[in-house]
């Protein structure tokens, strides 16, 4: 079929997270959910009291915001079902799975750090990265001084594990070295 336009659907991403991660997802369910809803459906129904809605810009912008809220609650209702807490690190701590934490060094010897972490609590700028992601994949069951080579749209690139730990930081993770 030439010229279409159709994509195959995008894998789920996987279920993992950490318990951080699962209770920032839960306070944001309770807050929608509990206090932010509500608060949108009080406005609505005022904006709805005041006559024609066609013109009401009040209204419109309040049924967008609700609607947007709902599905967010429902994505988080799903999601939430689904995911599976990582609570402990893995037995053999040398190698990098979920959760861990890893120093890299590219052929340029600058130093990076990343988190491997839930598809929901990713952070690229604080180095926490989806076990999801290209670069991750290409992580998993490494060790250190183990080489991995990244495809990227300028080229190959080649990085160096020089440290794998499950004791994370909570500060920011990317610092160059």
């Amino acid at each position: 079929m030439a010229g279409t336009r159709y994509r195959a659907p995008t894998p789920d991403p996987s279920p993992y997270i950490t318990r951080a991660g699962y209770e920032a997802l839960r306070a944001e369910h309770q807050r929608l959910w509990k206090q932010l809803r509500p608060e949108v459906v009080q406005a609505l129904s005022a904006a709805a009291a005041e006559g024609d809605r066609s013109e009401n810009a009040e209204y419109q912008y309040r049924k967008k915001q609700l609607g947007e809220i709902d599905r967010r609650v429902r994505y988080l209702n799903r999601r939430l079902d689904r995911l599976k807490v990582v609570e402990a690190p893995p037995t053999d701590r040398n190698r990098i799975y979920f959760g861990a934490c890893v120093s890299l060094c590219d052929e340029a010897g600058l130093i990076r750090r990343y988190r491997l972490v839930g598809a929901d609590e990713l952070d690229p700028g604080n180095g926490d990265i989806s076990i999801d992601s290209p670069m991750a994949r290409a992580l998993l069951g490494k060790r250190v001084d183990d080489q991995v080579e990244l495809s990227l749209a300028t080229g190959v690139q080649r990085l160096e594990v020089t440290e794998v730990s499950y004791e994370c930081p909570p500060a920011k993770q990317n610092r160059d070295t």
